[in-house]
């Protein structure tokens, strides 16, 4: 077999995967029968509106809490996170939105917290802020942020460069699979523009990307693969070939509840 065939079925190969997950707490069923797939070098978008199963399925896939049942794999290997360390171990990042950056620590500081870099040795060992700063402006470069001082506090970036700033950080830190927890749901138009192309940015790296988000357009500027999920159920996984946006902002909202919108109005003017 040549490299080139080694290359292809390496990338058929999901870098994360799950199988019939199930989640019930109690006698409430948050995931029931979840199938997702994400490879490298490609976006996968995780659509659904709030209730349907979101939070609770990145929460499995990050190690916070486990399925009830149903399987999960990386590289093709059955795995089990007990921990987010773990998921993090096994290259697996999560970058929340609301818990991407602390903002009052500077912009470097924020790069390397609970990674410090240390030069010398033993008692004598202490941060290496030059280097630490060094490499902070070279990763966020690459991703195309330009920051203007790494000692800077994190609050002073836009939303756009905060989000950027923890997803550079992840893929420093060697991360092969990025779950994005809607991180363009609170910003604007050109913050939104940016994240985006970061997102692009870690895929052309021959990163999986798990793009969490309820935003249609969005998720289908960058994504390859789709899946909605409804009431904790999946709709099943399609790719972008196979479906123009307005096929999934209808999956998304459900193609009755469309329908009906029309008269819904009209009876609440009256």
């Amino acid at each position: 077999m040549s490299t080139t065939q080694v290359a292809d079925v390496a990338n058929t190969v999901p870098a994360l995967a799950v199988k019939n997950l199930v989640k019930t707490y109690g006698t409430v069923g948050a995931l029931n029968g979840v199938n997702l797939a994400a490879s490298p070098g490609k976006v996968h978008c995780l659509l659904g509106d709030n209730g349907a199963g979101k939070s609770t399925l990145i929460k499995i896939l990050s190690g916070v809490t486990q399925p009830s049942a149903g399987e999960l794999s990386a590289a093709g290997r059955p795995i089990k996170f007990n921990s987010p360390r773990e998921a993090l171990i096994q290259g697996v990042a999560t970058v929340y939105q609301d818990l991407a950056v602390i903002p009052m620590m500077s912009v470097f500081r924020n790069f390397f917290l609970g990674r410090e870099l240390s030069r010398g040795w033993g008692p004598f060992s202490r941060f290496d802020t030059h280097r630490a700063k060094e490499i902070t402006i070279t990763e966020m470069a690459k991703m195309g942020i330009n920051i203007r001082c790494p000692n800077q506090p994190a609050g002073t970036l836009s939303g756009g460069e905060r989000q950027s700033l923890a997803i550079t950080r992840a893929l420093y830190f060697g991360a092969n699979v990025l779950i994005l927890d809607e991180p363009t749901s609170a910003l604007g138009v050109t913050q939104t523009t940016r994240v985006l192309q970061v997102i692009h940015q870690a895929r052309s790296r021959g990163i999986a990307v798990i793009f969490i988000t309820h935003n249609v357009r969005h998720a289908y500027a960058v994504g390859d693969d789709f899946t909605v999920l409804r009431q904790g159920k999946s709709l099943g996984t399609q790719s972008k070939s196979a479906l123009t946006i307005n096929e999934l902002q209808t999956q998304m909202a459900g193609g009755q509840v469309l329908e009906d919108l029309p008269e819904a109005l009209s009876l609440s003017i009256v």
